[in-house]
């Protein structure tokens, strides 16, 4: 599934070309790609065509583009297990996974001055979405996420809790909240109340770097070794970024359909039975939330209090 870094790159890919361009027309080609969108508000097509999108924003692994006028309404997209938003020229063929594709105009301010793109979304799973949302403000008066200067975010994120490289992320709250858990460490990682944008492949990674077992309990972590991880955490993601993100085949690619290289830099995802890159141990796979964490034997291991 995209974590943050694959989610930030298409949100980077996308802010050039949609912000400020308006929304020429819309076409439909799978309802169950509009699961999270509610008609009651009115349809898809309606709430978008004629609308000028704003500044794409992201908090965690959800994406949205804010739109112009009132009431204040936004597109979210979550990309589920392989949803892809590509920038296409118009007559582009796409294959048969094409779900949605939006026309716009882009703004005078590109070069090339006005003229019209395809936003399609590709997803061969369905798992992903698109809807339009309201927006509401934030909980704690600051920016949404990444992206935008607005307090304001759609309802459907309202419960995912800020990522690590939200610069309004408490790392004070996320210390204490780890202190009143019981449950394993990466299990907490997962959870996108606690901690967004972090999943399977990112959290293997940076337990890995700070040396922690996965079903570490939470509670026994101490305060320095929490703010290591945190360290951990940011350094993986930004790493991931730098790189594009993790591409194992073509269904994690950015809007432009060109794959991400961090794969090639995973120490301990995947590298099951390969030695360990810090003492040699062979790599462990074990099963874990009908998925599998990766770590090394020796250099994570639970302990009492760490």
């Amino acid at each position: 599934m995209p974590e943050l870094p694959e989610v930030e790159v298409v949100r980077a890919g996308l802010a050039p070309a949609v912000t400020g361009a308006t929304i020429l027309g819309v076409e439909v080609f799978e309802q169950r790609s509009l699961k999270r969108h509610d008609p009651l508000a009115g349809t898809f097509e309606a709430l978008l065509t004629g609308r000028i999108m704003q500044t794409p924003a992201r908090r965690g692994k959800f994406l949205w583009i804010p739109l112009q006028g009132t009431p204040r309404r936004a597109i979210v997209a979550h990309l589920g297990m392989s949803g892809q938003i590509l920038l296409r020229e118009p007559g582009w063929q796409e294959s048969g996974l094409l779900r949605i594709r939006l026309h716009i105009e882009t703004p005078a301010t590109l070069p090339g001055g006005h003229r019209e793109l395809w936003v399609h979304f590709v997803d061969q799973r369905i798992f992903g979405s698109m809807a339009v949302d309201s927006l509401v403000p934030t909980a704690d008066g600051a920016p949404a996420g990444l992206g935008t200067d607005e307090p304001l975010l759609p309802t459907q994120v309202a419960h995912i809790a800020r990522d690590p490289l939200d610069p309004a992320f408490d790392d004070a709250a996320f210390v204490a909240a780890l202190a009143r858990r019981s449950s394993g460490i990466k299990r907490v990682l997962l959870d996108q109340t606690v901690v967004s944008g972090i999943g399977n492949i990112y959290a293997d990674e940076a337990l890995w770097a700070a040396r922690i077992h996965y079903d570490q309990p939470a509670s026994t972590l101490s305060r320095a070794k929490v703010r290591a991880l945190l360290t951990e955490v940011r350094h993986v993601l930004d790493k991931a970024l730098a790189e594009g993100g993790t591409s194992f085949d073509a269904q994690y690619v950015n809007v432009n359909g060109n794959s991400g290289y961090f794969a090639h830099s995973l120490n301990a995802y995947g590298q099951e039975g390969k030695p360990c890159p810090r003492c040699g141990t062979p790599i462990v796979r074990e099963r874990f939330m009908n998925r599998s964490s990766h770590f090394c034997p020796r250099c994570q291991r639970v302990r009492t209090y760490i």
